[in-house]
């Protein structure tokens, strides 16, 4: 005998079953709000890096946290990044950020340390990316083995930064990150205030969009403001 309809149980979820789902998934999405801005101002240094990589647009405190890392003694050489500027009073000739953070850096770090400016050319777009393809190919030039760095940013900027420094300088190179805490705001209660909310969702949908949409250009000589 030929069937045209089939019976089936079903499974179907009670009012309790979707309170405790609600809940579950309530609880899960507060969890990850309380702690993205400690996710996105990762700390995390890369094993046997005796190079620290600082971006030159930090402000002079955060600067003096990439200080403080620096006296551990771990780092025995610093490249400071940064295009063009026009901030601080700025002695003659220093006209990078990258030259601007070297300056403040090497007038104040242990005896032993070199600190290098690597400044980058002036550019409207992808200029976290194009500064490390400058420092990738300072080094090439200049004979420097870039093994393991860890690089110094601020805040919740600090995981992008790390994303684009590992597509500049490739695989072989281990990137470690170190991030300045945030001044304006409680990271464990960033949404209590408007510049964290606006800095903390900035900085998620710009990581986002740059893991899933930012594609590194073969040839980088076509960066805008490429050397």
């Amino acid at each position: 005998m030929i069937r045209l309809v089939r019976r089936r149980q079903a499974w179907r979820l009670t009012w309790q079953g979707w309170l405790v789902l609600v809940l579950a998934v309530g609880g899960a999405a507060l969890f990850g709000v309380a702690r993205i801005a400690g996710f996105l101002s990762a700390d995390d240094p890369a094993p046997g890096a005796r190079t620290l990589v600082v971006e030159g647009w930090l402000e002079q405190a955060d600067l003096r946290h990439a200080l403080a890392a620096i006296r551990t003694g771990r780092y025995e050489r610093v490249l400071t990044t940064g295009g063009p500027v026009e901030t601080w009073d700025d002695p003659p000739g220093r006209v990078s950020s990258a030259e601007r953070a070297a300056g403040f850096l090497r007038a104040q770090v242990p005896a032993g340390v070199v600190v290098t400016a690597v400044p980058a050319p002036e550019s409207p777009k992808d200029r976290t990316y194009l500064s490390a393809v400058v420092l990738r190919e300072w080094a090439a030039r200049a004979g420097v083995q870039l093994v393991a760095v860890d690089l110094f940013s601020a805040g919740v900027h600090a995981r992008r930064s790390r994303l684009m420094f590992r597509a500049a300088l490739g695989p072989t190179v281990s990137v470690g990150v170190l991030a300045a805490p945030p001044r304006h705001y409680d990271p464990a209660r960033w949404w209590a205030s408007s510049n964290g909310v606006k800095t903390v969702l900035t900085e998620t949908l710009s990581l986002v969009w740059t893991a899933c949409c930012f594609r590194p250009p073969r040839d980088t000589s076509r960066l805008p403001g490429a050397p």
